[in-house]
């Protein structure tokens, strides 16, 4: 099965094709590669309420359902080199402590 042309969209990275899913672990957004393939490590599914939910291929749960499609997540095939990151040092931006002292 793949997914339907509403759930694709580009990446904006490198612009390939993705979708969006929900992770059945903890709810959020990844990335998944849009076309199928046989040596992805997700399996995706479309649920009731037309949402696309992705969960990891384990030992424990190695079958792919009928509904569902193997899929590779878009962060090991992105094209696109890693963001970078910047070269200063963070600037602590919080209250600096002071020593308590009585109001009168």
């Amino acid at each position: 099965m793949k997914p339907s042309t509403a759930h694709i969209t580009a990446c904006r990275r490198c612009g390939a094709r993705i979708c969006w899913a929900l992770t059945t672990a903890n709810g959020r957004r990844q990335p998944v590669d849009a076309e199928p393939t046989k040596a992805g490590n997700l399996a995706v599914m479309q649920g009731p309420d037309g949402v696309l939910y992705v969960r990891s291929i384990t030992v424990a749960r190695p079958e792919i359902r009928p509904s569902e499609w193997q899929a590779m997540p878009h962060h090991a095939t992105c094209t696109a080199p890693p963001p970078r990151r910047s070269s200063r040092a963070r600037r602590n931006s919080g209250v600096r402590p002071a020593p308590w002292q009585a109001r009168p």
